[in-house]
């Protein structure tokens, strides 16, 4: 069956041992740029000295730590930092990525009306840009959000070199996207939620965040897929089901409309 719909009561919380990264939209492809200036650091929960300048993703693109209750190991955030956006843009941005992402018909999916106010988190580059801020129109926001701040840099100049004037690149928390309640129509994380940290407590923000008849979408890698992530950072349809569920959100997945994805669709109840 392409689509499940649950329900399920929450279970007890899970704790997974992080590490630190970026949250960008784009992991796993076969080669990176040249190394960051910094190393990765181990997530301990707290912010590092120089975090507010030179945050590490910890939603985005290494040990895997298994979830208890399921018999897949799921990602801890991969250690890499995006620090130099121009050349992470070559990849991210590369032509035929639109081969396999399909991001018109993941944004035709979203239902998006003129008007609304949409999130992308994890935004990296701004590779969704050009597809989501027409889709919100003038009089709607689009919210491009992402942890590194150069990538924010980046897409203010790639924003304001295509006019859109209705795009807001904003530098968030490794686990928060400090949305305010009832802020937002449209949530997108693309190639991101396998690495970002505490995923239930997440969700929680991103559902409190929802306004009525809002929606989340999670595009992540299958565990069959050839592309993304080392098979034992990866996260199964299931569990991101479960993590979004714990929210309190009804959650359908996705499996018909990209090749090598599932889109996890949350919506409240």
């Amino acid at each position: 069956m392409i689509a499940k719909r649950y329900r399920t009561k929450p279970k007890l919380r899970l704790f997974l041992l992080t590490l630190l990264c970026p949250v960008t939209p784009s992991c796993g492809a076969a080669s990176q740029p040249a190394a960051a200036s910094s190393p990765p650091r181990a997530n301990t929960g707290q912010a590092s000295p120089d975090r507010a300048s030179s945050p590490v993703h910890g939603a985005g693109h290494g040990h895997a730590h298994g979830h208890r209750g399921d018999h897949h190991q799921a990602a801890a955030p991969l250690g890499h930092r995006f620090e130099r956006a121009e050349q992470w843009a070559a990849r991210f941005d590369a032509p035929g990525r639109s081969k396999w992402q399909k991001p018109a018909d993941v944004v035709a999916l979203m239902d998006i009306q003129p008007g609304m106010t949409v999130a992308d988190i994890g935004a990296g580059t701004g590779y969704f840009l050009p597809y989501l801020a027409p889709a919100v129109g003038p009089r709607g926001k689009l919210l491009a959000l992402d942890i590194e701040p150069d990538m924010v840099r980046y897409m203010k100049e790639r924003a304001a070199r295509a006019g859109l004037s209705n795009v807001e690149p904003r530098t968030v928390k490794v686990d928060d996207p400090q949305l305010p309640a009832a802020s937002v129509d449209r949530i997108l994380i693309v190639n991101t939620w396998h690495h970002i940290p505490n995923r239930e407590q997440y969700a929680a923000r991103l559902a409190a965040a929802l306004r009525p008849g809002g929606a989340i979408y999670v595009v992540d890698y299958t565990m069959e897929s050839p592309r993304g992530p080392p098979r034992a950072h990866r996260i199964a349809a299931r569990v991101v089901l479960r993590e979004l569920t714990t929210a309190g959100l009804d959650v359908a997945v996705r499996s018909d409309v990209l090749p090598d994805q599932f889109i996890a669709i949350a919506r409240l109840p």
